[in-house]
């Protein structure tokens, strides 16, 4: 776990924290089996991730990671640092569309 959260981090868990975001009670650095997630809401089950620019290389290692938090019955929704940092309103427009249920299909 790191005790230092990264500029875009502190930015979106100001919006998160203590019920701020749709009235949910998210979490940071979660662990869950060998991961550690950035955001969790388990209210939604919902993962959020926070990428840095090391995850470009990383692509492989981070679809196991999805793939095993979704195996677990995770939802799991990622943003840049520079999505976070450039593009808040749309972050957290986006949080919001998926943590709406999605509307039933007209039969």
């Amino acid at each position: 776990m790191r005790s230092e959260m990264t500029p875009a981090e502190v930015r979106l868990w100001h919006h998160l924290r203590a019920g701020r975001f749709d009235q949910l009670k998210f979490r940071r650095q979660t662990v869950i089996g060998p991961y550690i997630a950035d955001f969790t809401c388990r209210a939604a089950m919902l993962v959020v991730e926070v990428d840095g620019d090391t995850h470009a290389t990383q692509t492989t290692y981070d679809a196991n990671r999805t793939t095993f938090l979704e195996q677990q019955g995770w939802r799991v929704i990622r943003f840049t640092n520079a999505d976070v940092i450039r593009n808040l309103e749309g972050v957290l427009q986006q949080l919001q569309s998926s943590l709406s249920p999605s509307p039933n299909p007209i039969p």
